[in-house]
């Protein structure tokens, strides 16, 4: 049966929790040279913890730090000290060999945490596929022993799996101040109340798992409140990076903690996973402030013209820079697509997002204004055909029809595998007059995660023992690898797992263990893991083939064919230009069923399965196509 979520209205409840955390999270942020403040937000949040797991004895309780060199890492002593027998390991349920559905599992001894639960967007294959999302077969096995769920960032291949994981899983959530922000969103949409799961962690904080200790390090990223994970284990420490970059110029963010990354390094560290997605890109990524250059030089060149944005709606930062510079351009500022309005309301209530009283106005609005006194920021940047962008583009959108008089920049590099819907939408706002800039004829896009020189960085402060690919296809692992080697990593040292593999570290050395359930759930509307592959295979024939339905109707009793054969085709040919073909398929049901009244075999079944194998012979032989043939037979 499909799973369909209960409908709790928690949007008062939420709203209400969102504007109370406001505060505390702008009071946070300002605190960090102010130790009277740092107590205050420590007071709140082992209240707010100990309030949220009073019932479970292993609910972490949050440390704030005081400082950013304290407290420190284990040292060696006490790796010695808490070290066993019991082995670390570690399992991917998502993420490699793949862009997407990050989802890594560490265990030891009886306890489990969870670091990540992402989607990801449907292949062209999985024709009807909403999202796809991790197979949580594995965790039922294990739910005795799971202590939690962590979170790197707000990104949907971080947190889409969220909703579905809470379904079978009561679990608690930790994470930084935007991440849960955008989590509960998801929880509004699909109407489950998750808010007494929710505990807010500030990078520099430590949570405790059982056996884990979980420190969140600052690191940059494409959307704010990003964090690298230093996980404390029995068998030793563990750097997991999430999807990260060192900008050293960021927007309104501070740059990565280095110096604490470099203080486990010191104390020694068992394995880096490391993020892969730009792992074959030489050198250093793009600063984002450096995008901030190329938007002064194009508002310029807009002048007179309507400016449309198309980016990422968790690019926050990147949504602060258009504000700021159409603030200062003197232009109003609205923003189209659901996602994209529930990010900006999200951060701006969070402290993320700034703007003047009066920028921001309401999409039903933008045509009261005059184009040169515009800017829309819009979703529809990867080319996805309902976005906004798309519908502009198609001349579908209720309140924007593009003319020469719009200038349309898309501030975002295409997906693997969604360039040609790119493409398609850049053709189409051409046709329609616009101007239109994108990445390859400005720098108008800098990714979020980190290039070759960046992982080197990252591995000569971290010095793993062990180095673990993660997040990337297949290429992008092994890039890393050789990125891993040139720095002096043995190549014995670099693990190349696949997901649901067990990797196990025991006694200092890594090796495989075996496998367990992983794999993908499809996600179709509000059905979850039931469209399987004879789904998949049945509608990928009707979309190259079609489908035919013979109609008629027999006496019974007699077997008399006393309605039809009607043909009705859809997909297939077009009836009116093929009526000898039409013909022939009448000719053929009427021959069969006849044969099936003089033998005096009147079952049914035998009737269809027959019509359908005789048809489809007939209407390859004649087209070369295997259409789906459904036969319909009625006792009159």
């Amino acid at each position: 049966m499909p799973k369909i979520y209960d409908k709790i209205d928690l949007t008062e409840k939420n709203k209400t929790k969102r504007k109370k955390n406001t505060s505390a999270n702008n009071a946070a942020k300002k605190s960090r040279t102010s130790k009277n403040t740092k107590k205050t937000a420590e007071k709140k949040t082992a209240a707010s913890a100990s309030g949220s797991s009073a019932k479970k004895t292993d609910t972490a309780k949050k440390t704030r730090k005081k400082d950013v060199a304290s407290p420190k890492p284990a040292t060696k002593s006490r790796q010695k000290k808490i070290s066993s027998d019991e082995p670390l390991q570690i399992i991917s349920l998502g993420g490699l060999e793949e862009i997407g559905k990050n989802m890594t599992l560490f265990i030891c001894g009886n306890d489990a945490v969870i670091v990540d639960c992402g989607m990801a967007f449907p292949d062209d294959d999985l024709l009807g596929v909403d999202t796809v999302i991790p197979d949580f077969t594995y965790l039922e096995s294990i739910k005795d022993k799971l202590r939690g769920l962590v979170v790197t960032h707000g990104h949907e291949d971080h947190i889409g799996g969220i909703p579905f994981l809470l379904q079978q899983f009561h679990l608690p959530i930790y994470a930084t101040p935007l991440t849960i922000g955008l989590i509960g969103s998801k929880m509004e949409e699909t109407g489950m109340n998750a808010s007494s799961l929710f505990n807010t962690v500030h990078t520099g904080d430590t949570i405790h798992l059982g056996c884990f200790d979980i420190e969140f390090i600052r690191v940059n990223h494409s959307i704010p409140d990003s964090a690298a994970l230093a996980i404390t284990t029995p068998a030793g420490v563990i750097i997991h990076t999430g999807d990260f970059k060192i900008d050293y110029t960021p927007v309104f963010e501070e740059t990565a903690d280095l110096g604490r990354l470099s203080e486990y390094g010191e104390n020694g560290v068992l394995a880096l996973l490391c993020d892969s997605t730009n792992a074959e890109n030489p050198g250093n990524s793009l600063s984002e402030s450096h995008v901030g250059s190329s938007f002064e030089a194009l508002f310029s060149r807009a002048e007179g013209k309507r400016v449309i944005i198309a980016t990422f709606s968790s690019n926050i930062q990147r949504l602060q820079q258009i504000i700021d510079f159409a603030e200062n351009h003197g232009r109003k500022v609205a923003v189209s697509g659901r996602s994209m309005q529930n990010n900006v309301e999200i951060a701006q209530e969070l402290g993320y997002l700034k703007f003047r009283d009066g920028t921001m106005i309401d999409m039903d609005s933008v045509n009261s204004y005059a184009p040169e006194d515009l800017v829309i920021i819009t979703t529809g940047s990867q080319g996805e055909p309902m976005s906004a962008l798309s519908r502009m583009a198609a001349g579908e959108h209720r309140q924007i029809k593009i003319t020469s008089k719009d200038f349309i920049i898309i501030s975002a590099t295409p997906i693997p595998g969604n360039e040609k819907a790119v493409t398609r939408v850049i053709n189409s706002l051409l046709k329609l007059g616009s101007d239109v800039i994108y990445e390859s004829m400005y720098e108008v896009h800098a990714s979020g995660h980190a290039c070759q020189n960046e992982i080197k960085l990252m591995i000569s402060l971290v010095r793993p023992k062990y180095f673990f690919p993660v997040h990337g296809e297949y290429k992008h692992l092994i890039a890393n690898r050789a990125t891993a080697v040139s720095m002096g990593i043995p190549e014995r040292n670099v693990i190349l797992s696949e997901i649901g593999k067990v990797v196990e570290f025991s006694h200092g050395k890594a090796g495989f263990s075996g496998t367990v359930d992983s794999g993908r759930v499809l996600v179709d509307g509000y059905g979850i893991g039931d469209v399987g592959a004879a789904v998949l295979r049945e509608r990928k024939r009707l979309s190259s083939d079609g489908l035919v339905f013979v109609v008629c109707g027999i006496e019974n009793g007699s077997g008399e064919i006393v309605s039809g054969p009607e043909v009705i085709s859809r997909g297939f040919v077009y009836v009116r230009d093929s009526e000898e073909l039409m013909n022939d398929i009448r000719n053929r049901t009427t021959e069969l069923l006849e044969s099936f009244r003089s033998s005096r075999r009147y079952r049914r079944g035998e009737m269809q399965e027959l019509i359908r194998a005789e048809l489809g012979r007939l209407l390859y032989q004649k087209t070369k196509k295997s259409p789906m043939i459904i036969p319909v037979i009625l006792d009159i």
